[in-house]
């Protein structure tokens, strides 16, 4: 064990631009494909994409239990379904996942779609605007309000807190993510308590589908777990939104001839959603620990080591995308992108997140003749990748 235990492969807490971490990563995929870091305590971290999907998608051998990213936020206990493993997580998912059916995406289109215009016509209007913190931050907080149905005053508490969590998580502010996190715990407490007094059609309600649920001895879920399952979900995509818009807005700012492709045949922005998801994944990666000691390209793994499974450089990874770094619109194998994840933990609000980025990014194109950069951009950090400020000046339609 001894020496390359101890002897950092790269730092982690590097300072960084939007773009710096990516060469880094190509280096460490042809160099140290299983790297080590001394950051938060030390932890491992998976480049290539074949050993992260495989970690991934293998929860015997790589369990989510102890520790679900790197560096870790979860400062108020384990909230379900991300921080359990099958079958403990599966009755939770059970219950979600028909909450995100295509019949579900097409009756809130329009609704998302108004709130795309409304969210983006003042800063079209003045013709400038920070795309993530007058627009992004905003949008997918309405959006998630919108699907679990909550009333005025949870929307607005958590348009308050939901944002404050989101600016402190990019900004790795520490005692403002724990003090947030209590805040919408306690939301989640009385929007669980207004369910029951006042239930909804849980095949339409997040929430009373979680009452609703039984676990596979037919006895409802935990009190405890059911908040801290409707606290997971308040905020579980929030983050990820905010910061793959901002990256999209800056790689079409950079190249306007795709800027004007897409707004002139906006039938293929889907499929450039999808480029856009691999080529700027907006989580840096999430964690999982081995349940017994491991060999991985020669670097010996023990138990409760924090293993980042880093989704960002596997998705650029030129063994399975060839020309990785590169926007590539017709790429052949996208469906292969890790961006939602792999395996028993592939987000299942991946369709919610697919419907809201496409309409943010349908109305941007189709309400602007062009659009440029307009001044610094502040990169977001771990555990997030990407933009959380980009200045833009916007030239109206």
């Amino acid at each position: 064990m001894g020496e390359p235990r101890l002897r950092p492969d790269f730092d982690a807490l590097a300072p960084e631009t939007f773009d710096s971490p990516y060469p880094l990563y190509r280096e460490l995929r042809a160099r140290c494909p299983v790297a080590r870091s001394d950051a938060w305590g030390g932890f491992w971290a998976f480049m290539r994409y074949e050993d992260v999907s495989q970690a991934a998608a293998d929860a015997k051998r790589f369990t989510t239990t102890v520790q679900n990213v790197v560096p870790k936020v979860a400062f108020t206990g384990r909230r379900p379904p991300l921080h359990f493993d099958p079958p403990e997580h599966t009755p939770y998912r059970r219950a979600l996942n028909p909450l995100f059916s295509s019949e579900r995406m097409q009756s809130l289109e329009e609704p998302i779609l108004a709130i795309s215009q409304r969210l983006l016509a003042p800063l079209i209007a003045q013709g400038r605007g920070d795309i993530c913190l007058d627009f992004s931050t905003h949008l997918p907080i309405q959006v998630f309000a919108l699907w679990m149905n909550l009333e005025d005053r949870d929307a607005a508490a958590l348009a308050t807190v939901g944002r404050a969590f989101n600016v402190a998580v990019q900004a790795n502010l520490d005692e403002q993510v724990k003090a947030t996190s209590l805040q919408l715990y306690a939301l989640a407490r009385e929007v669980l308590a207004r369910r029951r007094a006042e239930p909804l059609d849980p095949t339409l309600d997040p929430t009373c589908a979680l009452l609703a649920a039984r676990d596979d001895q037919g006895r409802p879920l935990p009190e405890d777990l059911l908040i801290g399952c409707i606290r997971q979900v308040l905020v579980v995509g929030i983050i990820a939104p905010t910061v793959l818009i901002g990256s999209i807005a800056i790689h079409l700012a950079r190249d306007q001839a795709l800027q004007q492709r897409l707004r002139a045949e906006p039938h293929l922005i889907p499929t450039a959603l999808e480029e856009f998801l691999r080529l700027y994944t907006p989580y840096r990666g999430f964690a999982r620990t081995a349940t017994a000691p491991m060999v991985c390209h020669g670097r010996d793994i023990r138990p409760r080591e924090p293993i980042a499974l880093v989704y960002a450089s596997a998705n650029r990874d030129e063994a399975q995308f060839a020309g990785g770094d590169c926007f590539q619109l017709d790429r052949p194998n996208i469906a292969q992108h890790l961006a939602f994840g792999r395996g028993a933990h592939r987000c299942p609000g991946a369709p919610l997140g697919r419907l809201q980025l496409r309409l943010a990014l349908e109305v941007l194109l189709r309400d602007t003749r062009r659009f440029h950069l307009a001044g610094p951009i502040v990169p977001t950090r771990c555990p997030e990748i990407g933009a959380r400020s980009v200045p833009l000046s916007l030239e109206p339609a």
